[in-house]
């Protein structure tokens, strides 16, 4: 399949007889390349990347190591001498490429996992190659990421004065956002006392639905897990937005501080969105920060049918998208923004004396750095390929590849609502299609309807866990699972750019002879 693509030896730079095996030497050969050795190697390269990228459609959607070949990569030593690039490209080819995650192929819906953007393929090596420290100074690195961050909060219509910052995922951004929270609403100097001044509890308000790393994000800034309140939902895994008020008015006359809402624009589970516009009615309301998880859905504000209850996301104090996400950016890409910018620098700002930027001397240091707004000293040059797929793509083609794949939810969620032997659990929103495989001429007999409906729910649940694990290691397509109010369900989400309808039809083909399948050599129904 792949060709030859070491056909040409590596060639090092010549040295007398008399040198060779000198650890000098050895060294040079390692770190020391010509323009012309960068070139060939560099070939081989992008060789290897067009036949990765243009084989996978004809490819399993997932293939798992071998466990023999995961023992032997676990149990090999580091090398102590200087490898070539031809073994090493070779060891690549053998070991690694064909054992992919799976989300480049068209058929991969899995999580929220997208295809990379060619141009962030290429971005990704040039800012190796350029590899600057991105805590801030007077370089090109710097000014790009702040032309980035502009395109966002353009995008995200948030005010002239909001600030943000390009990090990892949506885990960090949250984790930045809530740090700011607890700046702002604890009422305490967190920075110098830390959590120990307070005078009274604090609270946090989220749904079942919101994504775990605010959770985490709450836990590890000090508040605890017992300081989350579960907000109830809608029959749509919305946010109740009168629950929320309500919780929040009983926390206040209780003596308790609340701090943040966490609300969703575009759930992991269902792809629900919160109402932004009520959500942040009650945040005004009672002096409550509003944080918004748009790490999924937040490209969606381009589209038609979702724009205008994502645009009001603008209402917030933070939020969280993910370049890496339905904009295709390679890993990692996240974004944060905050509404007081200025808030922001105060929350993280510990600036040495030697690299603190003095008014207009800037020549050096240039603008307030990057390390002021967030967790990181030393930051890679990860706005490079967020600003290349941008261009690659524009808000145009965007929109286009946005809206198709929620075209591709909409028909899957009408294949299954039009099918006897499948179930939609859950309306569908955004890209995200909850469902599952039923056998509807089985009854359980013999039981009162409570117990049988239990029944026939566990047994529908080990039916689709069977389904699920043979589809995936199948390589015809690969879907996930979760769990709504205690129903084990498949889910797909779509934020591929090569998924058609054709690809729709053989999942669900190939659920449905797998679940046929499994049924009659288990009894399962």
């Amino acid at each position: 399949m792949w060709g030859d693509p070491f056909r040409v030896a590596f060639a090092p730079p010549t040295i007398s007889a008399s040198l060779k095996g000198s650890p000098y030497i050895e060294h040079a050969m390692a770190t020391e390349w010509t323009a012309d050795e960068i070139r060939r190697v560099g070939r081989l390269v992008v060789d290897l990347i067009a036949d990765h990228l243009t084989s996978l459609p004809g490819r399993p959607a997932f293939r798992p190591i071998p466990a023999a070949l995961a023992q032997e990569m676990a149990a090999t030593p580091p090398p102590a001498d200087p490898v070539s690039p031809d073994d090493i490209l070779r060891r690549f080819t053998e070991t690694i490429e064909p054992y992919p995650f799976g989300n480049g192929h068209p058929r991969f819906w899995g999580w929220i996992n997208s295809p990379p953007a060619v141009m962030g393929i290429f971005a990704d090596a040039l800012a190796a190659a350029m590899n600057p420290s991105c805590a801030g100074g007077n370089h090109a690195a710097i000014h790009l990421e702040r032309e980035v961050l502009e395109w966002f909060r353009e995008l995200l219509r948030f005010p002239r004065g909001a600030m943000g910052l390009l990090v990892s995922g949506g885990s960090m951004a949250t984790m930045t956002a809530m740090a700011v929270a607890r700046h702002v609403k604890s009422g305490v100097d967190v920075r110098q006392d830390g959590l120990r001044g307070a005078g009274a509890p604090f609270a946090f308000y989220m749904t079942t639905e919101g994504h775990s790393c605010a959770r985490k994000a709450i836990e590890l800034l000090g508040f605890g897990s017992a300081s989350i309140r579960i907000v109830p939902t809608t029959d749509a895994y919305t946010m109740d937005v009168a629950a929320l008020d309500n919780a929040i008015a009983a926390d206040r006359r209780a003596g308790v501080r609340p701090i943040a809402v966490v609300a969703t624009a575009g759930t992991t589970n269902t792809g629900a969105i919160d109402d932004l516009q009520a959500i942040a009615a009650v945040c005004r309301r009672h002096d409550v920060w509003m944080h918004v998880d748009a790490a999924y859905g937040g490209p969606a504000i381009l589209s038609d049918r979702y724009g205008s209850a994502i645009a009001a996301l603008a209402h917030a104090d933070s939020a969280v998208v993910d370049p890496h996400k339905w904009m295709f950016v390679p890993v990692e890409a996240g974004f944060v923004i905050v509404r007081d910018g200025e808030a922001m620098r105060s929350a993280f700002s510990l600036v040495p004396s030697y690299i603190r930027t003095q008014g207009s001397a800037g020549e050096v240091y240039g603008q307030p750095w990057f390390s002021e707004y967030g967790f990181q000293q030393t930051r890679g040059f990860r706005a490079l390929k967020v600003w290349m797929a941008m261009q690659q793509f524009g808000t145009r083609g965007y929109k286009a590849i946005v809206e198709e794949n929620i075209a591709l939810a909409q028909y899957l969620a009408d294949r299954v609502r039009g099918a006897e032997d499948f179930e939609l659990m859950a309306p569908s929103s955004l890209s995200v299609v909850c469902f599952r495989y039923v056998d509807a001429s089985t009854a359980i007999e013999g039981a009162d309807a409570e117990v049988a409906a239990a029944e026939r729910e566990s047994a529908a649940a080990a039916l689709n866990r069977a389904v699920l694990e043979r589809l995936q290691l199948s390589g015809e397509a690969f879907i996930t699972s979760t769990e709504l109010r205690g129903r084990f369900v498949l889910r797909a989400c779509v934020v591929n750019y090569r998924s058609t309808r054709e690809d729709v039809d053989r999942m669900l083909d190939a659920v449905r002879t797998i679940g046929r399948e499994v049924g009659a050599a288990t009894g399962l129904r």
